[in-house]
């Protein structure tokens, strides 16, 4: 077996494929884990991820999560530690990226690293260490309207400060285009002043590909999935096809989408409008211990349809009435209602014979592949940028799925993702 190369901690399982699935493509073996295994690492691969769902708890457990992550990976013989956090940089000022950094760096015993969510193929961007999403700043995106982590500030260094008690710098796009070299020098002479933690420009993978060699030998890695395209040379690895092999697709078909983001309602209404069976979980009709007859009635209605072709189950919704059914529900409590309610409908559709199965959003993944016992996930090839197809293998021949952060994908991509499995 190959010395494990790379150890990543995810704080999301989106965003856990969405790391995988760019290292795959730069040509290495990949498997996703959920949450830290409790055995040794028995495949011969390149990198681990570990996925957590650590992005909204409280600090202080996303730091023990994150810590116990480490621990696993160092005992597995990682080289390099990669901490991957959302290209939007989703967090509040209490963190979690900032407390998790600095305590993931007390226990690799390193005082610099970087921090950028740079990821251009889908456009996201650092700019004089502001955020852009699209041709926007992240306030403007329509992350600002985020349920659990609204953006209202696109400027890294000041976000990122307010999370840390370590001195945070800018490395800016000048020195970037410089390449190695000269990042390196920048690197130095930022240590030399004191600063812990450097925010990245990049605004092309051009940035990111002369990125990747200056971090050849840091112990720790912090970024959203974009720099990941910039460090499998730095092992000797090169793009391969076998890195991305899946075994071949079969089963019924399904979405289930629990994400309220711009890109994801979008997708819903692409989806619908092809003509396609969908039904909608109005949040407020799980209310008084209602959960379980809903999807029971979900299921009801999948059933005779499944054999046509996917089906679509979602709860996605527009900013205001979201923000309507948590003033009547509170935050947390329709959060986890809907993520719970998605997670039994993932459930059942699989009962049924689905084995194709395309999950939207950050927590409603996580709720799904939870509710189904993955404990793992071989990484496979590309959909859209950041979001691969994976296969879960099991005892009846697996079920292949893919986690799409609610951000991520083409507005047709409901109906071209099935189209993508070999």
């Amino acid at each position: 077996m190959s010395k494990l190369k790379l150890g990543c901690i995810a704080d999301d399982f989106t965003g856990a494929t969405d790391l995988a699935n760019n290292l795959v493509r730069s040509g290495m073996r990949v498997v996703q884990t959920i949450g830290v295994p409790t055995s040794p690492l028995a495949a011969d691969v390149h990198a681990v991820v570990v996925a957590l769902k650590s992005r909204t708890i409280p600090a202080a457990e996303a730091i023990a999560q994150s810590l116990d992550a480490l621990k696993w990976l160092q005992a597995q013989g990682a080289e390099q530690i990669y901490f991957k956090y959302c290209s939007t940089f989703d967090s509040t000022p209490e963190g979690n990226i900032g407390p998790v950094t600095e305590a993931l760096m007390d226990a690799l015993g390193c005082d610099f690293t970087i921090a950028t969510p740079a990821f251009p193929d889908n456009g996201r961007t650092v700019f004089k260490g502001y955020l852009f999403a699209g041709n926007v700043l992240l306030n403007e995106s329509g992350m600002q309207n985020h349920p659990l982590t609204p953006m209202t500030d696109a400027n890294l260094v000041r976000v990122m400060q307010a999370q840390t008690t370590r001195k945070v710098g800018l490395i800016d796009y000048k020195t970037v285009a410089q390449g190695e070299a000269v990042i390196r020098e920048r690197i130095a002479a930022l240590r030399t002043e004191g600063v812990g933690v450097a925010v990245v420009d990049a605004t092309s993978n051009d940035d990111l590909l002369l990125l990747g060699p200056a971090l050849k030998d840091m112990k720790l890695v912090t970024a959203g999935s974009g720099v990941a395209i910039g460090l499998p040379a730095n092992f000797g690895l090169k793009p391969s096809l076998q890195a991305s092999h899946l075994p071949a697709a079969r089963g019924l078909q399904a979405v289930v989408s629990g994400s309220c983001s711009l890109a994801t309602n979008a997708q819903v209404a692409h989806f619908k409008a092809t003509g396609r069976p969908a039904l909608a979980i109005n949040p407020a009709s799980l209310m008084h211990g209602q959960t379980d007859a809903v999807v029971h009635q979900v299921l009801t209605w999948a059933a005779p349809l499944l054999k046509g072709g996917p089906v679509l189950v979602y709860s996605t919704a527009e900013p205001e009435a979201v923000k309507a059914v948590q003033a009547q529900l509170g935050v947390a409590e329709a959060g986890a209602l809907v993520e719970h309610a998605l997670a039994s409908v993932a459930r059942g559709l699989v009962d049924l014979g689905v084995q194709q199965l395309v999950v939207a959003g950050g927590e409603t993944s996580g709720a799904c592949v939870q509710a189904l016992g993955i404990a793992q996930l071989q990484i496979g090839p590309q959909i859209d940028p950041g979001v691969p197809w994976c296969h879960a293998p099991s005892s009846s021949g697996g079920v292949h799925i893919t986690l799409k952060s609610g951000n991520f994908g083409t507005e047709d991509f409901f109906t071209k993702a099935f189209a993508a499995l070999p």
